[in-house]
């Protein structure tokens, strides 16, 4: 059996559903974390919508958080090395519930 993995380089086989590969959009994330999980809730906000659901909640042991944050700030510089720095807002870290369509059908 170790011998097999060898060959075969410990490599996992990863299914992506095709549900599951369309995603889920989130505008918002809640990090809670207690002293053995990190909670991540990706919330989706809507215009003139007064209550915002959770789209999709991970929990993490703080290990793989720690992997998680190391992976997207990785990622992030990446990104930027090849696009150019990400432009931060000086508006609060969520979207204005209050905005309106500025386009008329």
């Amino acid at each position: 059996m170790a011998e097999e993995n060898k060959k075969k380089g410990n490599q996992i086989n990863i299914e992506l559903t095709e549900e599951i590969s369309e995603g889920t959009y989130s505008n918002l994330a809640i990090i809670s974390h207690s002293n053995s999980e990190f909670v991540l809730d990706f919330v989706r906000i809507v215009p003139n919508v007064q209550k915002a659901k959770v789209k999709s909640r991970i929990i993490l042991s703080p290990e793989h958080a720690k992997r998680l944050h190391k992976a997207l700030a990785d990622n992030i510089n990446k990104y930027e090395a090849q696009n150019g720095k990400i432009r931060e807002s000086s508006q609060p870290p969520f979207p204005p519930m209050n905005f309106t369509p500025t386009a008329k059908a």
